[in-house]
C-alpha cells in the first residue's frame, strides 16, 4: 500500500488489486470517521477526501489496520436489474465462450455481482464476479454510440450503460432501469459495495 498526498485535504491510496481496493474502502467506511467527505475507489486506488483543515492522522491510523487479504464486511444493498437479453453481441459472446446463447444468458443472469467502483460516466458501475467463460476482450472496433441501458461485458467486468456513449464492450442485452437520474436524492442507482443481480426480463 502506497499513500500519496493530493493537496491538503485528500490522500490517494495505491494498492495492487480490486480486492485490496475493496479492503481499503470497507475499512474506512466501517471506521465512520466524522470528517470524511468522500471515498472514490477505482481499479487500483482509493481517493480519500476530508473536510478542509482536517488532520489526516485518523485516516492514516485506519489504513495502518487494513487487512488487505480479508476486507471488513460492510452493509450493502441488493439490487435487481431486469434485462432483455437480445444484444447485438450475444451470438459473438456465445461463440467465443463455446456456449449457446441460452447458456450465456443463464451464466450472466445466474451470478451475483458486486460494484467495485464507478466511473467513465455518471452512474456507470464496474461490476466484478463475471464467470470466467464470459471474460472476453473489448471489441476490435468500438461503437461510436452505445444505447443507454445496454448491458455489456469486457474483461473481468460487466456493466449497464446509464446513458448513450461511445464504447467497445460486448453488448448482451438492455435494461429499462434508470441507472442515473440527477433529480433523485442519490442520482446513481449503483454504489461501490452494492450486490447486483441481472434478471431475465419478462
Amino acid at each position: 500500500m502506497h499513500l500519496r498526498r493530493c493537496g491538503r485535504d485528500a490522500v490517494l491510496v495505491e494498492v495492487d488489486s480490486l480486492s485490496e481496493v475493496a479492503a481499503v474502502r470497507a475499512a474506512l467506511h466501517a471506521a465512520d470517521l466524522p470528517n470524511l467527505l468522500e471515498l472514490v475507489p477505482a481499479a487500483r486506488t482509493v481517493l480519500i477526501s476530508v473536510h478542509p483543515g482536517t488532520d489526516l492522522t485518523p485516516v492514516r491510523r485506519v489504513l495502518d489496520t487494513v487487512d488487505l487479504a480479508h476486507p471488513t464486511k460492510t452493509e450493502s444493498r441488493d439490487i435487481r436489474i431486469p434485462v432483455h437479453y437480445d444484444g447485438p453481441d450475444l451470438a459473438l459472446v456465445a461463440e467465443t465462450a463455446g456456449l449457446t446463447e441460452a447458456e450465456v444468458v443463464d451464466l450472466h443472469s445466474g451470478t451475483e455481482y458486486e460494484v467495485a467502483f464507478c466511473g467513465f460516466a455518471p452512474g456507470f458501475g464496474y461490476l466484478v464476479g463475471l464467470p470466467e467463460p464470459l471474460r472476453q476482450p473489448r471489441l476490435d472496433s468500438p461503437r461510436t454510440k452505445v444505447p443507454a441501458g445496454s448491458v455489456a461485458i469486457a474483461g473481468e467486468f460487466t456493466a449497464a450503460y446509464p446513458r448513450a456513449t461511445p464504447g467497445g464492450w460486448r453488448l448482451l442485452g438492455r435494461t429499462d432501469t434508470t441507472l442515473f437520474d440527477p433529480r433523485r436524492d442519490e442520482p446513481a442507482l449503483l454504489a461501490p459495495g452494492d450486490r447486483v443481480r441481472f434478471e431475465v426480463a419478462g
